[in-house]
């Protein structure tokens, strides 16, 4: 039998020796390595700029904080998603408006958002739910019609393009995660980009205290001056030295996503219990983050079952995500949010199973997940 985790980070010799490196020496934080890894990062997006955070609901809170949300404010926020781009809204004072996913990929029903949008919405926040890229030029018509910000939780987007153009760059502002399963690694950490200089050029005063100053601008040691509030929510140099030597490997890592995930789409394409998302074409370029499937045809109720006996198999799984954050209790309860209220978001939610696809599958494996599916499938009454 096989042992295939959902996922883990994939860590070589160049990350340790690179870890190493810093350790071995003297300049833990605001040293060069987490200005080249910016450079390296936005390079290979296709931008010159970027700023590294501490994590992406980090990323996500200095976005509303550069805009400064407030009491009263609104954001539409997709309701299939992680709760961290709820949180970053709820933070900051600001009330997260949620809208149903539509389910031919999981992501915001783009057809449903101008209902949502009132005089106090200041910005409309997406989310490439997978990897899936969201259709951004009726997002941006949207926004330019109602003079809203754009915010990109690309979370899950390495690689996600939408008309050739990268994630992060499609809206105002795009953050990306870098947690330990993600497609490439900091151990902890984030990236925003924008396509506006000047709000990166803010953000990253912002998430350092707001001091007018770097460490190597400072003519005089220890002397700066703060004009404005700012966080804690620096990356550190033992991160970007492993970031740097990701970046170096992420387009392997995505190549070995695609050749799973196809294969995996492809042998169970003909399974009438499975609904599939639809995937990369045309204009869309799926970042390929997992395999997410969602139970049909009577097998609605059957996750749990199946879930098992794929662990009895060797095959991990995961959800994505446990429930509709608007559904989850701190937001059902503090907004009055009835169970059923947001149905395509609450189908894929208690019905789909996430199956691995990432560059930690050895040969065979692929093909391994396909056969243990239908095998369980077929047993189960």
């Amino acid at each position: 039998m096989r042992n295939i985790p959902f996922a883990r980070p994939f860590i070589g010799d160049e990350e340790k020796n690179a870890a190493a490196d810093v350790l071995n020496g003297h300049v833990l934080v605001h040293g060069h390595r987490t200005h080249d890894f910016e450079d390296k990062f936005a390079g290979w997006c296709g931008t010159e700029k970027s700023v590294a955070v501490s994590s992406c609901t980090a990323g996500l809170h200095l976005a509303y904080f550069y805009l400064g949300l407030g009491q009263g404010d609104e954001v539409i926020i997709p309701a299939m998603t992680h709760v961290a781009t709820a949180h970053a809204v709820e933070l900051m004072g600001a009330k997260p408006v949620f809208v149903d996913a539509e389910p031919e990929t999981g992501n915001i029903d783009i057809s449903q958002i101008e209902e949502k949008i009132t005089e106090r919405t200041k910005a409309i926040s997406i989310v490439h739910y997978l990897g899936m890229p969201v259709d951004m030029d009726q997002i941006n018509t949207i926004a330019k019609k109602h003079s809203l910000f754009v915010v990109e939780d690309a979370a899950l987007a390495f690689g996600t393009k939408y008309k050739g153009k990268h994630a992060g760059l499609l809206g105002d502002l795009g953050v990306f995660s870098m947690y330990p399963v993600k497609h490439m690694t900091t151990l902890e950490g984030g990236m925003i980009l924008s396509k506006h200089d000047e709000v990166l050029t803010k953000i990253a005063l912002q998430r350092a205290f707001g001091v007018d100053r770097t460490h190597a601008e400072r003519k005089v040691p220890g002397e700066y001056d703060v004009n404005m509030l700012g966080f804690n929510y620096r990356m550190n140099e033992l991160q970007a030295a492993i970031g740097i030597c990701q970046v170096d490997r992420l387009n392997s890592f995505l190549d070995a996503r695609k050749i799973n995930y196809d294969i995996i789409s492809a042998g169970l394409a003909e399974v009438d219990e499975l609904h599939q998302f639809s995937s990369t074409g045309g204009d869309f370029q799926s970042s390929y983050y997992c395999k997410s499937v969602v139970l049909q045809n009577g097998f609605e109720n059957k996750r749990l079952e199946i879930i098992n006996e794929l662990a009895n198999r060797g095959v991990g799984t995961s959800i994505y995500y446990p429930r509709p954050v608007p559904e989850l209790t701190y937001y059902a309860q503090k907004y009055n949010i009835t169970s059923g209220s947001f149905p395509e978001a609450a189908k894929i939610a208690y019905h789909s199973i996430a199956l691995p696809v990432g560059p930690h599958l050895n040969a065979g494996d692929a093909d391994y997940i396909v056969k243990s599916v239908k095998d369980v499938l077929s047993k189960i009454v």
